[in-house]
């Protein structure tokens, strides 16, 4: 499988000033790291069973105090993992609009049936 790739600054930008559409959205926001899981799963199957090219992923940014949240640290790990690689192309922070650090744009692979 080819490695994951960024979505380019010119995809990016049309993705945060709302020129390209985000199809979908996932709060993981309060969940623990399992269900958290469960749920990305289950979203990004079903995307790219639908279809869909560009989701959005919100992890959260984490409690204030300087740490960064668990889901946030995590998901980037979780889309790298073989798993998830059938359904990921490629994934870059949001946009300010769109959560910013704490959320995901995420490409999803074009299925092949």
């Amino acid at each position: 499988m080819p490695p994951l790739a960024p979505l380019g600054k010119r995809e990016r930008t049309k993705l945060s000033r709302g020129r390209s559409e985000i199809e979908a959205r996932l709060d993981l926001h309060g969940m623990t790291q399992m269900r958290a899981h469960r749920a990305l799963t289950g979203f990004l199957h079903r995307a790219h069973h639908d279809g869909l090219t560009f989701v959005l992923v919100i992890t959260g940014k984490g409690r204030s105090g300087g740490e960064s949240g668990v889901l946030r640290r995590q998901v980037p790990e979780w889309l790298s993992l073989p798993e998830f690689r059938a359904f990921v192309v490629g994934f870059e922070e949001a946009g300010i609009g769109h959560g910013g650090e704490g959320a995901l744009y995420v490409r999803i692979r074009r299925a092949r049936y």
